[in-house]
């Protein structure tokens, strides 16, 4: 839920990195931090172990241009790829208002995209949140190494919904890195509406009709708890809405 301060004139995002285990989560958070002005963003938080490159979180602040009057701050946060983690995944998710799922581009990697589309489905509805009413985009990552499956393959075979915005990159080579930031802020803003019209605080942000769902195909032998649960504007220019990087 975005927090709105009128005061400050001020509209706070969280936007969370969602996938398989070194799909490239932080290394998106690392390309943006890197590229992005010092006097735009905080510190880049990282625990780092040797099994997965993230054991806790990754956690980037970043303040965007200004929209309708009011500054944008990002909190992009990555979570960890590890099964044992669903804890922690479940608290990162917590008053999210939007999520970047990250997926492999390797064949070898399609069982641990399905696992990861599953598993936030179902931590998402752990802590009473509708999956198919957050704003989501898809990124398709890793599209510099050889021999990746195509993207509308990809996107068959992981049962993306119609309507969810889908892009390409590669984060280690930098490209794709922003254009999937300015995507996701966009769905997100454009849900939230006009914030000198919102209350002070958390508002609302989810989309006005639930989406169609994700329905992974293949074996995921590593699903554990999934039991399938039933879930009980104005249009806004964004064209002023710039990342400020370089």
């Amino acid at each position: 839920m975005p927090l709105v301060h009128h005061t400050q004139r001020e509209v706070t995002l969280k936007i969370v990195y969602y996938g398989v285990g070194l799909g490239g989560k932080t290394t998106n958070l690392e390309t943006i931090h890197a590229q992005t002005r010092p006097e735009s963003r905080g510190k880049l938080v990282s625990v780092n172990t040797e099994a997965e490159r993230t054991l806790f979180l990754d956690f980037l602040p970043l303040r965007l241009g200004k929209f309708r009057g009011y500054t944008v701050r990002l909190h992009l946060i990555s979570v960890p790829g590890q099964i044992a983690q669903d804890s922690t995944r479940q608290m990162v998710l917590r008053n999210v208002d939007g999520v970047v799922l990250v997926v492999d581009s390797q064949a070898e990697a399609v069982e641990g995209n399905n696992y990861a589309i599953r598993n936030l489905d179902y931590n998402l509805r752990q802590d009473g949140t509708d999956p198919d009413r957050i704003p989501m985009v898809v990124q398709y990552n890793k599209r510099d190494l050889p021999g990746v499956l195509d993207v509308d393959d990809l996107a068959e075979r992981l049962g993306v919904p119609e309507g969810i915005p889908e892009l390409v990159s590669s984060a280690r080579d930098g490209w794709g890195v922003f254009e999937t930031v300015k995507s996701i802020v966009r769905v997100c803003m454009h849900q939230l509406g006009d914030p000198r019209l919102k209350g002070e605080g958390r508002v609302e942000c989810l989309l006005d009709e639930p989406r169609d769902r994700f329905y992974p195909s293949g074996p995921v032998s590593m699903i554990h708890a999934l039991v399938p649960q039933e879930a009980d504007e104005q249009e806004l220019e964004l064209d002023e809405l710039e990342l400020v990087s370089g």
